[in-house]
């Protein structure tokens, strides 16, 4: 997973923008051993770099399982791991801390790990 281009992946998404325009949080994504902070400010995409090892921190935090993270990158991903509700369904994705801007912005957050589906292709 190229964590490091995604930005610029995000800011060239139409869509992005305009679903997240009132969400700025620190996301933790955590993938087995590869751990990220996300920095969102108003939709955009700001900086996705490594996280500290100790006391990261961050408003959420999306914990995949990382064969669930490897179905869903899969181009055409098999069915029922299509999708980020879907992997929470199956077990594949923990949601910790503030839910409030993961559920107000869920579009924004389907489309950004979509722009990572694309990467794997």
């Amino acid at each position: 997973m190229n964590f490091a281009a995604l930005p610029a992946r995000a800011a060239a998404a139409p869509g992005l923008a305009r679903w997240g325009r009132h969400l700025t949080a620190q996301v933790l994504v955590d993938a087995g051993d590869q751990a990220v902070i996300l920095a969102i400010r108003d939709g955009m995409l700001v900086s996705a770099g490594p996280a500290p090892s100790l006391m990261p921190r961050f408003d959420l935090a999306l914990r995949f399982a990382p064969d669930g993270l490897v179905r869903f990158l899969a181009n055409p991903p098999p069915p029922g791991w299509h999708d980020l509700m879907a992997l929470m369904r199956h077990g594949a994705l923990r949601v910790e801390g503030d839910l409030q801007p993961f559920m107000a912005h869920l579009f924004w957050f389907k489309g950004l790990f979509a722009l990572l589906r694309e990467d794997a292709a």
